[in-house]
C-alpha cells in the first residue's frame, strides 16, 4: 500500500488533501528553484477567493473544480494563497508571508482558452504567469523551449520506455494544463498598460480590442524581445564559421536562455562549461580542466602550441589555432572573467574560449568586453567585429584606454534600439535590425572581399606587364633608358584607358547573387582563410605579368622582323614597333579583365569596351597631322596611326599576343577545379546545377502535435471573474495597505525572457 506524502510540515495544509508522490515533496524541500517557481504561479494564476473565518483554516471559492484543486495543491506544498484584494496578492511561502501587487488580470475564454496575471514582485520583478490548454501555450512557447515541449509532449502520448506506460492522456479524457511564466520591463508594461485601459474604456468592439492586446503581451512572451530573424541569422553564421561570442552585462540565466534561443548553444553540444571561480587559482583550474576535455594533450609539453609558448616569443605573438574533440560551449561571469584576463591567465582563457563554438561572458563591465576584444585582437589571427546597441557597448565599439593601447573591434556595428544613439554614432556601421547582419557580411562583405581582391590582383598584373617590357627592351637598346611607348600612352595608360574597366570590376562584380550567397554562407570561408590574394596570388601575378610582358615583346618583335609593307618599305621602325607594343598591351590587359568579371551591367560593357575604343580615338587624334605640325616636339608620331593598324602584321601581332598570355589564364581556371578543388568551387558547382535544375520550393510543415492534440483543459470553464476582482467590489481588504512596491527606475532587465515550464531568474 502506497504510503501519502506527510504534510505536517505546513501548517496552513490542507488536511483533505491527498498526494502520493514524494519526489515532488522531496523537491520541494531541498529548494528546487523550478519547482518553487511552478507551484509559485499556481499560487498566483487564478481568480480564487480565500476565506479564512477561523485563523489557519482556509477556504476556497473556486470559478471550477480545476482552479480550487491546483490552489490547493500549491498550498499543500508550502505556497498558500492566504487572501486578495483588489491590487494585492498574499501568499505565504514555505512560511514566509510575501504580497504580490496584482497589476492586471488577462482572464480566462473558450476562445483564449487560458488565462493570466501580472504581478510586481516584492523585489519589484514585473511578472506574467500564464496557464491554459497544451495546445495553446505551445504555439506562445519562446523557440529556446520547443525542444522541451516536444519531451513533454512524448510523455504526454506515453512514449515512456522506462514507466512502460502507453497511453493517451487526452483520448483518455483527461485533462492537460501547461504552466508558463515571462518577464516584463517596466517600460514596456507601461506602454501595454496604457493599451489595455484604452481598450477596456472602448465603445466599440471592446472585446476584439481587448483580446489584441492580451495577444500582445502573451505571444512570444519575451518583453525586450529578440528582434525577428535573430537565431536565423546566428545560425547562417555558424555556417560561415563565423565565431560569435556573446559579451553582456545579464545575469548567467537569461544569458544562458539567449544563447539557446539564438543557437549559440544546442543540445546536441557535447558539454557545456561553466567557469565560476572566485580567485585565481580556481579560474585557471577550471579552464585547464575544459580544455583538457576538448583536446587532452593540449596539456602535454610535447603539444605544439606548449612547444611554442615555451620558447617565449616576443610580443606580439599570435596562438595557432587548436582544434577540440567535439561541441562545446564555455560560460564565464564577470567575477570570474576579471581573474581570467589577468597576464597569468589570459591565455588559457584565450586557448579555451577559441576551442569553443560559442562562448557566453555574462554580468561584464564595459571595460571587460574592450578588454576580451583586445584579447583576441592580440593573440589571434582573426577579425573581430563588435556588434552592440546601448551605450555599454561603446567601449568595445569604438574603444577606450586599455593596457596602455586602444582597444576597438576592427569591425563596429551599431544597432538602433531602445538604449539610445551612443552605439550607432560610435560604430562603423549602422543597422535597423540585427537580422541585417547577415546580409552586411554574407553578401556585401563578401561581395566587396571578391572585388578588393580581383582588383588588386589586376592592378598588378597591368602594372607589371605595362613595366617589365622594359626589361626586356633594355636588351636592344644598349640599357640607354629609353622607353618602349609613346609618351602620352605611358600618361594615359593608368589614368584612362585602364581606370574605369578595373572601376567597373571593384563596383559591380559579384560571382553569385545575394540569394545563392545567403542560402549558402559556406561562400564566405575563403575571405577568413584569405585565399584570393595573399602573398602566393601576389606571386602568380607577379609570375604571370613577366609571362605576359615577355610575349608583348617579342611577339611584335618576331612579328615585324625583316618585314616590309606592300610598297616595300620595312615596318620595323621604332614608332610601328611602340604602337604594336601598346596596342597588343591595352588588348591583352581588356581581355584579362572580361575574364575576371562574372556580372555584366550596361555600365560594365561601357567601362570595359568603352576604355578600349576611346584608345583608338585618342589614338588618331594625338597621332593627327595637325597636331605633330603644330607642336612637333611634343607630338612626334606623325602618321603613325594610320600607317601602322592597317597592316595585317599589326592585327597578327594582337591575336597572337591575347591567345599567348590568356591561354595559361584560361588552362589554370579550367585545371583548378579538377586537381586543385577547394569547397567553394564545389558549392559554386551546386549552385550553377540549382540554376539549370530549380529545386521545388520546400513545403512547410506543421508543429509538433498541435495539429493532432486536442486538450481537455480550458472546455470546463466559463468567463472567468478576472474583472470582477480587479474592480474590488466582491471583496474587502483583509490587510492595511502597505507601500511594497517601489518603482525603480532601470530595475528590469535589458535582456529578453522566455516563456518555459518553470523558469525564472
Amino acid at each position: 500500500k502506497r504510503e501519502k506524502v506527510d504534510f505536517s510540515y505546513n501548517k496552513l495544509a490542507d488536511p483533505k488533501f491527498s498526494f502520493y508522490d514524494k519526489t515532488l515533496a522531496e523537491a520541494v524541500k531541498r529548494g528546487d528553484h523550478w519547482v518553487h517557481l511552478f507551484f509559485l504561479s499556481l499560487s498566483l494564476c487564478h481568480t480564487v477567493i480565500s476565506e479564512e473565518k477561523v485563523e489557519g483554516e482556509l477556504v476556497y471559492q473556486a470559478q471550477s473544480p480545476d482552479e480550487g484543486a491546483l490552489v490547493t495543491a500549491a498550498r499543500n506544498f508550502g505556497f498558500v494563497f492566504r487572501s486578495r484584494t483588489s491590487e494585492t496578492i498574499t501568499v505565504v511561502e514555505m512560511g514566509k508571508t510575501r504580497v504580490y501587487q496584482l497589476l492586471a488580470i488577462l482572464d480566462f475564454s473558450n476562445v483564449r482558452k487560458r488565462m493570466s496575471v501580472i504581478v510586481r514582485t516584492p523585489e519589484n520583478r514585473i511578472l506574467l504567469f500564464c496557464k491554459g490548454a497544451d495546445t495553446i501555450l505551445g504555439q506562445l512557447l519562446h523557440p529556446s523551449c520547443r525542444s522541451l515541449q516536444d519531451i513533454t509532449m512524448d510523455h504526454l502520448d506515453a512514449h515512456s520506455v522506462h514507466t512502460h506506460v502507453f497511453q493517451d492522456f487526452a483520448s483518455d479524457g483527461l485533462r492537460t494544463l501547461m504552466v508558463a511564466y515571462r518577464e516584463l520591463d517596466n517600460a514596456f508594461f507601461q506602454v501595454w498598460s496604457k493599451k489595455h485601459s484604452e481598450a477596456c474604456l472602448s465603445l466599440e468592439n471592446r472585446e476584439n480590442e481587448i483580446s489584441t492586446v492580451y495577444e500582445e503581451i502573451e505571444r512570444d512572451l519575451m518583453v525586450n524581445k529578440l528582434q525577428d530573424g535573430v537565431p536565423e541569422t546566428i545560425l547562417t553564421l555558424n555556417k560561415a564559421k563565423i565565431k560569435i561570442w556573446v559579451l553582456t552585462g545579464d545575469k548567467q540565466e537569461t544569458a544562458v536562455n539567449i544563447a539557446y534561443a539564438c543557437n549559440i548553444f544546442e543540445d546536441e553540444m557535447d558539454e557545456i562549461f561553466i567557469v565560476e571561480g572566485n580567485n585565481n587559482e580556481t579560474v585557471g583550474r577550471e579552464l585547464r580542466s575544459a580544455r583538457e576535455k576538448m583536446k587532452p594533450d593540449s596539456l602535454l609539453e610535447s603539444d605544439p602550441v606548449n612547444s611554442y609558448l615555451a620558447t617565449k616569443p616576443q610580443p606580439p605573438f599570435k596562438i595557432p589555432e587548436e582544434v577540440p574533440n567535439g561541441s562545446y560551449g564555455l560560460i564565464i561571469t564577470g567575477y570570474s572573467l576579471a581573474h581570467a584576463l589577468e597576464g597569468n591567465l589570459e591565455l588559457e582563457l584565450l586557448r579555451t574560449a577559441c576551442m569553443c563554438k560559442g562562448v557566453i561572458c555574462c554580468r561584464m563591465t564595459p571595460l571587460q568586453k574592450a578588454q576580451v576584444v583586445e584579447l583576441v585582437k592580440k593573440y589571434k589571427r582573426a577579425v573581430t567585429l563588435a556588434i552592440g546597441d546601448g551605450a555599454n557597448d561603446v567601449s568595445m565599439i569604438k574603444g577606450i584606454i586599455s593596457w596602455g593601447s586602444f582597444a576597438v573591434a576592427h569591425i563596429g556595428v551599431g544597432i538602433s534600439g531602445q538604449e539610445g544613439m551612443q552605439a550607432m554614432l560610435s560604430s562603423d556601421y549602422a543597422l535597423s535590425q540585427f537580422r541585417y547582419l547577415q546580409r552586411l557580411l554574407l553578401v556585401h562583405g563578401r561581395w566587396s572581399y571578391n572585388r578588393m581582391c580581383k582588383f588588386l590582383s589586376y592592378f598588378f598584373y597591368k602594372n607589371f606587364a605595362f613595366t617589365l617590357v622594359h626589361v626586356w627592351y633594355a636588351f636592344y637598346s644598349g640599357f640607354s633608358a629609353q622607353t618602349v611607348y609613346d609618351t602620352w600612352f605611358i600618361t594615359f595608360y593608368n589614368l584612362v584607358y585602364t581606370s574605369l574597366p578595373v572601376l567597373g570590376l571593384s563596383l559591380f562584380d559579384q560571382d553569385v547573387n545575394e540569394t545563392w550567397s545567403l542560402r549558402f554562407p559556406e561562400l564566405y570561408e575563403p575571405g577568413q582563410h584569405n585565399l584570393y590574394f595573399n602573398k602566393k596570388e601576389f606571386v602568380k601575378c607577379l609570375l604571370h605579368g613577366i609571362y605576359s610582358s615577355f610575349v608583348l615583346y617579342f611577339v611584335p618583335m618576331g612579328t615585324v622582323f625583316n618585314s616590309e609593307r606592300k610598297d616595300g618599305k620595312e615596318i620595323s621602325d621604332y614608332q610601328s614597333f611602340s604602337l604594336m607594343v601598346q596596342t597588343s598591351l591595352l588588348c591583352v590587359v581588356t581581355v584579362q579583365i572580361t575574364l575576371e568579371t562574372t556580372y555584366w551591367t550596361m555600365i560594365s560593357h561601357v567601362f570595359t569596351w568603352g576604355s578600349l575604343g576611346f584608345y583608338f580615338c585618342i589614338l588618331f587624334f594625338l597621332y593627327s597631322d595637325g597636331l605633330c605640325l603644330l607642336f612637333p616636339d611634343v607630338f612626334q608620331f606623325l602618321g603613325v596611326a594610320r600607317n601602322t593598324l592597317n597592316l595585317p602584321q599589326m592585327w597578327l601581332c594582337v591575336v597572337l599576343s591575347i591567345i599567348l598570355c590568356m591561354l595559361p589564364v584560361v588552362g589554370y581556371q579550367f585545371l583548378k577545379p579538377l586537381f586543385w578543388p577547394v569547397s567553394v568551387d564545389q558549392i559554386i558547382d551546386r549552385i550553377h546545377h540549382c540554376m539549370r535544375h530549380p529545386l521545388p520550393y520546400p513545403v512547410r510543415t506543421k508543429l509538433k502535435h498541435t495539429a493532432s492534440r486536442r486538450s481537455a483543459y480550458a472546455f470546463s470553464h466559463k468567463q472567468g471573474f478576472g474583472a470582477l476582482i480587479t474592480s474590488g467590489k466582491t471583496m474587502k481588504a483583509r490587510f492595511p495597505k502597505r507601500n511594497s512596491f517601489p518603482h525603480k527606475r532601470g530595475s528590469a532587465s535589458s535582456f529578453p525572457k522566455r516563456l518555459c515550464p518553470g523558469q525564472a531568474e
